[in-house]
Protein backbone atom coordinates (compact mmCIF):
# COMPACT_ATOMS: atom_id res chain seq x y z
CA UNK A 1 0.00 0.00 0.00
CA UNK A 2 1.27 3.36 -0.86
CA UNK A 3 2.33 5.56 1.89
CA UNK A 4 0.75 9.07 2.48
CA UNK A 5 2.58 12.00 3.29
CA UNK A 6 0.51 15.11 4.50
CA UNK A 7 1.40 18.64 5.99
CA UNK A 8 -1.74 20.12 7.50
CA UNK A 9 -2.87 22.44 9.88
CA UNK A 10 -3.98 20.63 12.66
CA UNK A 11 -7.50 22.36 13.70
CA UNK A 12 -8.14 19.52 16.40
CA UNK A 13 -5.59 21.40 18.48
CA UNK A 14 -5.84 25.12 19.56
CA UNK A 15 -2.74 27.16 21.35
CA UNK A 16 -3.60 29.55 23.94
CA UNK A 17 -3.03 32.58 21.00
CA UNK A 18 -5.90 31.08 19.00
CA UNK A 19 -3.50 29.43 16.35
CA UNK A 20 -3.17 25.89 14.63
CA UNK A 21 0.37 23.58 15.02
CA UNK A 22 1.39 22.49 11.36
CA UNK A 23 1.62 18.57 11.45
CA UNK A 24 2.90 16.03 9.20
CA UNK A 25 0.62 13.52 8.33
CA UNK A 26 1.88 9.65 7.76
CA UNK A 27 -0.43 6.94 6.48
CA UNK A 28 0.43 3.74 6.29
CA UNK A 29 -1.35 0.17 5.87
CA UNK A 30 -4.24 2.22 7.72
CA UNK A 31 -2.32 3.53 10.43
CA UNK A 32 -1.65 7.72 11.07
CA UNK A 33 0.75 9.14 12.83
CA UNK A 34 0.65 12.65 13.09
CA UNK A 35 4.06 14.55 14.33
CA UNK A 36 4.48 18.52 14.92
CA UNK A 37 6.45 20.71 12.91
CA UNK A 38 7.38 23.29 15.15
CA UNK A 39 5.56 25.89 14.34
CA UNK A 40 1.86 27.20 14.10
CA UNK A 41 -0.28 29.00 12.09
CA UNK A 42 -3.30 31.69 12.65
CA UNK A 43 -6.77 30.05 10.62
CA UNK A 44 -7.19 33.21 8.45
CA UNK A 45 -3.62 32.65 7.00
CA UNK A 46 -3.98 28.84 6.02
CA UNK A 47 -5.97 27.53 2.75
CA UNK A 48 -7.68 24.51 4.17
CA UNK A 49 -8.62 23.60 0.78
CA UNK A 50 -5.30 23.74 -0.66
CA UNK A 51 -3.58 22.97 2.74
CA UNK A 52 -0.70 25.43 2.23
CA UNK A 53 -0.44 29.06 3.39
CA UNK A 54 -2.34 31.95 2.27
CA UNK A 55 -0.36 34.30 0.50
CA UNK A 56 -0.81 36.98 3.19
CA UNK A 57 0.55 34.33 5.48
CA UNK A 58 3.64 35.20 7.97
CA UNK A 59 6.41 34.05 7.19
CA UNK A 60 4.90 32.13 4.04
CA UNK A 61 8.04 31.97 2.67
CA UNK A 62 9.73 30.28 5.62
CA UNK A 63 6.86 27.73 6.14
CA UNK A 64 7.05 26.89 2.57
CA UNK A 65 10.61 26.33 3.04
CA UNK A 66 9.97 23.67 6.25
CA UNK A 67 7.00 21.88 4.44
CA UNK A 68 9.35 21.05 1.21
CA UNK A 69 12.21 19.87 3.09
CA UNK A 70 10.43 18.06 5.94
CA UNK A 71 7.93 16.57 2.76
CA UNK A 72 11.74 15.68 0.69
CA UNK A 73 13.33 14.06 3.95
CA UNK A 74 10.42 11.45 4.40
CA UNK A 75 9.67 10.53 0.47
CA UNK A 76 14.16 9.90 0.38
CA UNK A 77 13.37 7.86 3.56
CA UNK A 78 10.67 5.90 1.61
CA UNK A 79 13.08 5.68 -1.12
CA UNK A 80 15.33 3.83 0.83
CA UNK A 81 13.31 1.58 2.70
CA UNK A 82 12.04 0.69 -0.67
CA UNK A 83 15.38 0.00 -2.23
CA UNK A 84 16.16 -1.90 0.71
CA UNK A 85 13.49 -4.05 0.52
CA UNK A 86 12.86 -2.93 4.04
CA UNK A 87 9.22 -3.35 5.54
CA UNK A 88 8.35 0.10 7.75
CA UNK A 89 5.24 1.11 9.60
CA UNK A 90 4.15 5.29 9.88
CA UNK A 91 5.88 4.96 13.29
CA UNK A 92 9.02 4.18 11.85
CA UNK A 93 9.40 5.74 9.24
CA UNK A 94 8.56 8.81 11.27
CA UNK A 95 11.49 7.86 13.65
CA UNK A 96 13.77 6.93 11.35
CA UNK A 97 12.97 11.13 9.91
CA UNK A 98 13.68 12.52 12.83
CA UNK A 99 15.69 10.55 15.00
CA UNK A 100 18.16 12.80 16.61
CA UNK A 101 22.05 12.81 15.30
CA UNK A 102 24.57 11.81 17.77
CA UNK A 103 27.28 13.72 18.83
CA UNK A 104 30.87 11.43 18.66
CA UNK A 105 33.69 12.67 16.76
CA UNK A 106 35.95 11.25 13.79
CA UNK A 107 38.43 10.25 16.92
CA UNK A 108 35.70 8.79 19.35
CA UNK A 109 34.32 6.42 16.48
CA UNK A 110 38.00 5.14 15.59
CA UNK A 111 38.24 4.50 19.19
CA UNK A 112 35.29 2.83 19.55
CA UNK A 113 35.49 1.06 15.94
CA UNK A 114 39.25 -0.35 16.71
CA UNK A 115 38.43 -1.63 20.43
CA UNK A 116 35.50 -3.75 19.18
CA UNK A 117 37.09 -5.11 16.63
CA UNK A 118 40.07 -6.88 18.88
CA UNK A 119 37.19 -7.87 21.18
CA UNK A 120 35.91 -9.65 18.01
CA UNK A 121 39.63 -11.10 17.65
CA UNK A 122 40.00 -9.18 14.50
CA UNK A 123 43.25 -7.54 15.64
CA UNK A 124 44.67 -7.60 11.85
CA UNK A 125 41.47 -5.74 10.89
CA UNK A 126 41.94 -3.54 13.47
CA UNK A 127 45.50 -2.86 13.10
CA UNK A 128 44.04 -1.64 9.91
CA UNK A 129 42.14 1.08 11.37
CA UNK A 130 44.75 2.28 13.35
CA UNK A 131 47.02 2.83 10.49
CA UNK A 132 44.36 4.70 8.89
CA UNK A 133 43.90 6.88 12.20
CA UNK A 134 47.80 7.87 11.99
CA UNK A 135 47.55 8.97 8.61
CA UNK A 136 44.63 10.80 9.04
CA UNK A 137 45.81 12.47 12.20
CA UNK A 138 49.23 13.29 10.60
CA UNK A 139 47.04 14.82 7.54
CA UNK A 140 44.67 17.09 9.18
CA UNK A 141 46.62 17.66 12.62
CA UNK A 142 43.90 16.05 15.14
CA UNK A 143 40.34 13.97 14.65
CA UNK A 144 38.36 16.30 17.13
CA UNK A 145 36.26 16.23 13.83
CA UNK A 146 32.98 15.34 12.67
CA UNK A 147 31.63 13.40 9.88
CA UNK A 148 29.77 15.94 8.21
CA UNK A 149 33.09 17.72 7.99
CA UNK A 150 34.22 14.96 5.60
CA UNK A 151 33.06 16.13 2.61
CA UNK A 152 34.71 15.65 -1.32
CA UNK A 153 36.41 18.42 -0.96
CA UNK A 154 38.09 17.15 2.11
CA UNK A 155 38.44 13.62 0.81
CA UNK A 156 40.76 15.48 -1.86
CA UNK A 157 43.28 17.09 -0.30
CA UNK A 158 43.24 13.92 1.89
CA UNK A 159 44.03 11.91 -1.64
CA UNK A 160 46.58 14.52 -2.71
CA UNK A 161 48.22 14.85 0.98
CA UNK A 162 49.13 11.14 0.58
CA UNK A 163 50.81 11.33 -2.97
CA UNK A 164 52.51 14.13 -1.49
CA UNK A 165 53.79 11.54 1.11
CA UNK A 166 54.95 9.18 -1.92
CA UNK A 167 52.53 6.85 -1.21
CA UNK A 168 51.37 3.83 -3.82
CA UNK A 169 47.96 4.39 -5.17
CA UNK A 170 46.63 0.81 -4.17
CA UNK A 171 48.19 2.10 -0.57
CA UNK A 172 46.34 5.49 -0.82
CA UNK A 173 43.01 3.40 -2.36
CA UNK A 174 43.28 0.99 0.37
CA UNK A 175 43.52 3.80 3.63
CA UNK A 176 40.17 5.68 1.34
CA UNK A 177 38.08 2.05 1.43
CA UNK A 178 38.84 1.94 5.28
CA UNK A 179 37.39 5.45 5.90
CA UNK A 180 34.45 4.98 3.68
CA UNK A 181 34.16 1.68 5.67
CA UNK A 182 33.87 4.00 9.19
CA UNK A 183 31.55 6.32 7.08
CA UNK A 184 29.14 3.76 7.13
CA UNK A 185 29.88 2.61 10.08
CA UNK A 186 28.56 6.32 11.67
CA UNK A 187 25.55 6.38 9.57
CA UNK A 188 24.65 3.24 10.89
CA UNK A 189 25.35 4.99 14.37
CA UNK A 190 23.37 7.69 13.29
CA UNK A 191 26.29 10.46 13.70
CA UNK A 192 26.11 11.43 10.69
CA UNK A 193 23.42 11.75 8.23
CA UNK A 194 23.15 9.87 5.07
CA UNK A 195 22.68 12.57 2.36
CA UNK A 196 25.87 13.77 3.73
CA UNK A 197 27.50 10.31 2.63
CA UNK A 198 30.68 11.92 0.24
CA UNK A 199 31.79 8.58 -1.67
CA UNK A 200 28.73 8.51 -4.14
CA UNK A 201 30.82 11.92 -5.70
CA UNK A 202 34.26 10.76 -4.64
CA UNK A 203 35.01 7.17 -6.05
CA UNK A 204 37.58 5.36 -4.47
CA UNK A 205 37.18 2.49 -7.21
CA UNK A 206 39.66 5.05 -9.19
CA UNK A 207 42.59 4.19 -7.03
CA UNK A 208 43.32 0.70 -8.19
CA UNK A 209 46.72 -0.12 -9.71
CA UNK A 210 47.52 -3.39 -11.49
CA UNK A 211 50.14 -5.41 -9.20
CA UNK A 212 52.07 -7.94 -10.88
CA UNK A 213 50.85 -12.05 -10.77
CA UNK A 214 52.14 -13.75 -8.25
CA UNK A 215 51.73 -17.17 -9.79
CA UNK A 216 53.40 -19.89 -11.10
CA UNK A 217 53.00 -22.53 -13.86
CA UNK A 218 51.89 -26.07 -13.26
CA UNK A 219 55.47 -27.11 -13.99
CA UNK A 220 57.10 -24.81 -11.43
CA UNK A 221 55.10 -25.64 -9.05
CA UNK A 222 56.01 -29.62 -9.18
CA UNK A 223 59.75 -27.97 -9.50
CA UNK A 224 58.97 -26.61 -6.19
CA UNK A 225 57.14 -29.79 -4.17
CA UNK A 226 59.72 -32.46 -5.88
CA UNK A 227 62.61 -29.87 -4.39
CA UNK A 228 64.33 -31.75 -1.74
CA UNK A 229 66.47 -30.36 1.41
CA UNK A 230 68.43 -31.97 3.88
CA UNK A 231 67.62 -28.66 6.43
CA UNK A 232 63.89 -29.20 8.18
CA UNK A 233 63.37 -25.01 8.11
CA UNK A 234 63.91 -25.53 3.97
CA UNK A 235 61.98 -28.81 3.76
CA UNK A 236 58.80 -27.57 6.14
CA UNK A 237 58.48 -24.55 3.45
CA UNK A 238 58.57 -26.93 0.59
CA UNK A 239 55.83 -28.94 2.18
CA UNK A 240 53.43 -26.04 3.33
CA UNK A 241 53.67 -24.29 0.43
CA UNK A 242 52.77 -28.13 -1.65
CA UNK A 243 49.78 -28.44 1.26
CA UNK A 244 48.61 -24.71 0.41
CA UNK A 245 48.35 -25.86 -3.41
CA UNK A 246 46.75 -28.91 -3.01
CA UNK A 247 44.05 -27.74 -0.59
CA UNK A 248 42.09 -24.79 -2.05
CA UNK A 249 45.54 -22.30 -1.55
CA UNK A 250 44.74 -22.13 2.18
CA UNK A 251 46.88 -19.55 3.77
CA UNK A 252 49.31 -19.70 6.17
CA UNK A 253 48.02 -18.61 9.31
CA UNK A 254 45.13 -21.08 8.32
CA UNK A 255 47.57 -23.70 7.96
CA UNK A 256 49.08 -23.12 11.77
CA UNK A 257 45.87 -23.42 13.31
CA UNK A 258 45.04 -26.71 11.63
CA UNK A 259 44.34 -30.05 14.00
CA UNK A 260 43.48 -33.17 13.33
CA UNK A 261 39.95 -32.97 13.66
CA UNK A 262 39.65 -30.78 10.65
CA UNK A 263 40.55 -33.73 8.65
CA UNK A 264 36.72 -35.18 8.22
CA UNK A 265 35.78 -38.27 5.89
CA UNK A 266 38.94 -37.26 3.98
CA UNK A 267 38.44 -33.74 3.68
CA UNK A 268 40.08 -30.86 5.00
CA UNK A 269 36.95 -28.59 6.79
CA UNK A 270 37.91 -25.48 9.13
CA UNK A 271 36.78 -22.11 9.01
CA UNK A 272 38.51 -19.33 7.72
CA UNK A 273 39.88 -17.32 10.25
CA UNK A 274 40.05 -13.72 7.62
CA UNK A 275 37.04 -14.26 6.24
CA UNK A 276 34.60 -17.19 8.98
CA UNK A 277 33.51 -18.96 5.73
CA UNK A 278 33.80 -22.71 5.96
CA UNK A 279 35.61 -24.33 3.69
CA UNK A 280 35.29 -28.38 2.65
CA UNK A 281 37.88 -29.54 -0.07
CA UNK A 282 38.72 -33.08 -0.78
CA UNK A 283 42.32 -34.58 0.59
CA UNK A 284 44.48 -34.69 -2.42
CA UNK A 285 46.72 -38.27 -2.20
CA UNK A 286 50.07 -35.37 -1.90
CA UNK A 287 48.25 -33.49 1.00
CA UNK A 288 47.29 -36.62 2.42
CA UNK A 289 51.28 -37.77 2.59
CA UNK A 290 52.07 -34.36 4.07
CA UNK A 291 49.73 -34.79 6.86
CA UNK A 292 51.23 -37.84 7.40
CA UNK A 293 54.35 -36.75 7.61
CA UNK A 294 53.88 -33.84 10.39
CA UNK A 295 50.63 -35.47 12.55
CA UNK A 296 51.86 -37.19 15.71
CA UNK A 297 50.65 -40.64 16.16
CA UNK A 298 49.88 -39.81 19.48
CA UNK A 299 48.01 -36.50 19.23
CA UNK A 300 45.59 -34.86 21.37
CA UNK A 301 42.83 -32.25 20.79
CA UNK A 302 45.60 -29.73 21.95
CA UNK A 303 47.81 -30.33 19.40
CA UNK A 304 48.58 -28.83 15.68
CA UNK A 305 49.09 -30.49 12.40
CA UNK A 306 52.26 -28.50 11.92
CA UNK A 307 55.24 -27.43 13.87
CA UNK A 308 54.66 -23.20 14.12
CA UNK A 309 52.00 -22.93 16.94
CA UNK A 310 52.80 -24.98 20.24
CA UNK A 311 50.52 -25.24 23.89
CA UNK A 312 52.95 -22.74 24.64
CA UNK A 313 51.31 -20.03 22.44
CA UNK A 314 48.23 -19.36 24.75
CA UNK A 315 47.31 -16.13 23.73
CA UNK A 316 46.60 -13.93 20.53
CA UNK A 317 49.59 -11.78 20.77
CA UNK A 318 52.20 -14.96 21.35
CA UNK A 319 50.44 -16.21 18.23
CA UNK A 320 50.70 -13.29 16.31
CA UNK A 321 54.34 -12.61 16.93
CA UNK A 322 55.02 -16.96 16.13
CA UNK A 323 53.59 -16.83 13.01
CA UNK A 324 55.37 -13.55 11.83
CA UNK A 325 58.61 -15.15 12.56
CA UNK A 326 57.53 -18.95 11.49
CA UNK A 327 56.57 -17.21 7.92
CA UNK A 328 59.42 -15.00 7.48
CA UNK A 329 61.62 -18.06 7.90
CA UNK A 330 59.48 -20.14 5.26
CA UNK A 331 59.80 -17.32 2.84
CA UNK A 332 62.87 -16.68 3.12
CA UNK A 333 63.52 -20.25 2.48
CA UNK A 334 61.11 -20.50 -0.10
CA UNK A 335 62.89 -17.38 -2.09
CA UNK A 336 66.15 -19.11 -2.17
CA UNK A 337 64.66 -22.26 -3.63
CA UNK A 338 62.91 -20.32 -5.91
CA UNK A 339 66.00 -18.82 -6.76
CA UNK A 340 67.95 -21.99 -7.05
CA UNK A 341 64.90 -23.55 -9.65
CA UNK A 342 65.45 -20.46 -11.21
CA UNK A 343 61.65 -19.35 -10.71
CA UNK A 344 61.21 -15.96 -12.80
CA UNK A 345 59.07 -14.52 -9.45
CA UNK A 346 59.77 -14.70 -5.91
CA UNK A 347 58.69 -17.74 -3.88
CA UNK A 348 56.38 -17.50 -1.21
CA UNK A 349 53.57 -19.24 0.60
CA UNK A 350 50.84 -17.01 -1.22
CA UNK A 351 52.34 -17.65 -4.61
CA UNK A 352 51.05 -21.59 -4.11
CA UNK A 353 47.34 -19.96 -3.12
CA UNK A 354 47.47 -18.16 -6.63
CA UNK A 355 49.00 -20.57 -8.79
CA UNK A 356 46.17 -22.73 -7.50
CA UNK A 357 43.38 -20.39 -8.60
CA UNK A 358 45.49 -20.02 -11.90
CA UNK A 359 46.13 -23.43 -13.06
CA UNK A 360 42.70 -24.14 -12.18
CA UNK A 361 41.35 -21.92 -14.83
CA UNK A 362 44.10 -22.34 -17.24
CA UNK A 363 43.27 -25.92 -16.97
CA UNK A 364 39.95 -24.66 -18.39
CA UNK A 365 37.83 -24.69 -14.98
CA UNK A 366 34.38 -22.48 -14.95
CA UNK A 367 36.13 -19.14 -13.66
CA UNK A 368 32.44 -18.96 -11.73
CA UNK A 369 34.00 -22.07 -10.03
CA UNK A 370 37.58 -21.10 -9.07
CA UNK A 371 38.44 -17.25 -9.27
CA UNK A 372 41.55 -15.76 -8.94
CA UNK A 373 42.02 -13.61 -5.91
CA UNK A 374 44.98 -11.45 -6.88
CA UNK A 375 43.71 -7.98 -9.00
CA UNK A 376 40.92 -9.80 -10.61
CA UNK A 377 38.78 -10.84 -8.09
CA UNK A 378 38.80 -10.19 -4.27
CA UNK A 379 39.03 -13.03 -1.67
CA UNK A 380 35.38 -12.93 -0.32
CA UNK A 381 34.06 -13.83 -4.05
CA UNK A 382 36.41 -16.21 -4.44
CA UNK A 383 35.24 -17.68 -1.17
CA UNK A 384 31.51 -17.46 -2.02
CA UNK A 385 32.15 -19.46 -5.10
CA UNK A 386 34.56 -22.60 -3.83
CA UNK A 387 31.96 -22.66 -0.96
CA UNK A 388 28.49 -22.34 -3.17
CA UNK A 389 29.00 -25.50 -5.50
CA UNK A 390 28.59 -29.37 -4.51
CA UNK A 391 31.51 -31.00 -3.70
CA UNK A 392 31.73 -33.40 -6.71
CA UNK A 393 31.95 -30.59 -8.75
CA UNK A 394 35.02 -28.97 -6.64
CA UNK A 395 36.27 -33.03 -6.31
CA UNK A 396 36.69 -32.74 -9.99
CA UNK A 397 37.98 -29.22 -10.83
CA UNK A 398 40.60 -30.48 -8.35
CA UNK A 399 42.05 -33.52 -10.09
CA UNK A 400 43.52 -31.00 -12.49
CA UNK A 401 45.97 -29.81 -9.85
CA UNK A 402 48.97 -32.28 -11.51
Amino acid sequence: MATGINILCYKSKTLADGSHPLMIRVCKDGKKKYLSLGVSVQPQFWDFEKNKPRRNCPNKLHIEKLIAEKSREYADQILDFESEKKQFTASTLVNSVNKPVKSLTVSGLFASHITDLKAQKRRGYAQTFMELQNSLVLFNGHLDIYFSDIDVAWLKRYETWQRGQGLLENTIGKRLRTLRVLYNVAIEQNLVKRELYPFNAFKVSKLHQATAKRAISKGEVTQVINYQSDEPYAQLAIDLFAFSYFTGGINFGDMAFLKPDNIVDGRLVYVRRKTHKLIRLPLQPKAVEIIKKYISPFYDDSDYIFPILSSFHKTEIQQRNRLHKVLSNVNKRLKKIGRELEIPIDLTTYVARHSYATVLKRSGVSTSLICESLGHSSEKVTQYYLDSFENSQIDEAMKNLL
